[in-house]
């Protein structure tokens, strides 16, 4: 249905520029902490939306717009993969397990609220 479309792409607008914002503005230290930051919100907000008895249509917007624009497994891997080159495997390895253990919690947190 066409309207499931708009509503993905309105919301994948709205996460999108949360995360540029919030990325900007905190990936300028060695740590990527507007990267962590973006990634356990939206898995939070994703937790809760799944929880909850939306509809398909608020789903879409919510969960598969909204939170999957606003997180970012791309710039995760990106970051991930720098660490690992430079020499940083632990760095890369510690990162890697924090972001998923906090990323899989707040999202059972938010499902179970």
């Amino acid at each position: 249905m066409i309207w499931h479309f708009i509503a993905v792409g309105c919301g994948g607008f709205i996460g999108a520029l949360l995360r540029y914002e919030v990325s900007t503005k905190l990936n300028r230290d060695r740590l990527p902490y507007g990267t962590l930051l973006v990634n356990s919100i939206g898995s939070f907000f994703i937790g809760c939306i799944i929880g909850s008895n939306l509809s398909l249509g608020w789903t879409l917007f919510l969960a598969t717009g909204v939170a999957g624009a606003l997180t970012t497994y791309s710039t995760l891997m990106k970051e991930i993969w720098m660490y690992w080159a430079e020499g940083r495997k632990f760095q890369a390895i510690g990162y890697t397990l924090f972001t998923f253990t906090v990323g899989i919690g707040l999202a059972y947190l938010g499902f179970s609220l």
